[in-house]
């Protein structure tokens, strides 16, 4: 899987943890550096979350009420067939801990106290590697199908044509779907230091939104006034 976003772009996180404060430190530092956060304060609710939604990757503890960290991790891998990058937090300084949460499915661990800058150096790492390694594998949202391969798409069974710039648009959206995209992300991605004209962007929103919503009754494609785009469904 391609990334398709500027290393500066947002990832989606959750975070598996029950400690407030430490918590409430990472979800500041990763929304000030343009990243979305997630909270779940137990197992179970960790498990359900990195079940249902989909996330860049899940910042994980070992130590969790409900459920620990070792089990999550162990039936993502295993029963729930999720290879979302796992960075592990842990105080366990113990070496057989470490090597136990990797050989679980962990890619990755950092052990408290740590610096917060490092968790997201890590974080961007980890997003880094699995998108490049996983291949030929189609999007799907909804009834939304998109294979960044072959560049073929569908919307209900219908095949839909678009031209290169809409259709990386719409391979960035639906990435981080439901999450949304903020403007300045999507116009670094598609064309990086080189600025266009604030009509540009929306003229390609709306070749897209002409091709994946006006045919069909249920539209997709949502514009955060002033902000940014995300898929809705």
């Amino acid at each position: 899987m391609e990334a398709v976003l500027s290393t500066n772009a947002g990832m989606r996180i959750l975070i598996v943890d029950d400690n407030q404060d430490m918590v409430a430190n990472l979800v500041d530092f990763l929304e000030s550096k343009g990243h979305t956060a997630e909270v779940a304060w137990d197992g179970f609710s960790g498990l359900h979350l990195a079940m249902t939604q989909t996330y860049d990757a899940i910042l994980l503890d070992l130590i969790l009420p409900g459920m620990d960290g070792f089990s999550l991790c162990q039936a993502l891998r295993g029963e729930g067939g999720k290879d979302t990058p796992i960075l592990m937090m842990t105080a366990l300084a113990a070496l057989d801990d470490k090597i136990r949460g990797l050989d679980l499915g962990a890619d990755d661990y950092v052990v408290k106290p740590f610096a917060l800058v490092e968790v997201e150096t890590r974080l961007r790492a980890l997003v880094r590697r699995a998108y490049g390694k996983t291949v030929n594998q189609s999007l799907r949202v909804g009834d939304l199908i998109f294979n960044p391969d072959t560049h073929t798409l569908f919307r209900g069974g219908k095949a839909l044509s678009l031209s290169p710039i809409p259709m990386k648009i719409l391979e960035i959206l639906m990435r981080h779907y439901p999450a949304m995209v903020q403007r300045k992300d999507l116009e670094s991605a598609i064309w990086g230091n080189f600025l266009r004209g604030s009509d540009t962007l929306r003229t390609h929103i709306h070749t897209l939104r002409e091709v994946v919503d006006k045919p069909f009754s249920h539209p997709i494609l949502k514009t955060i006034r002033g902000i940014g785009f995300q898929l809705v469904f």
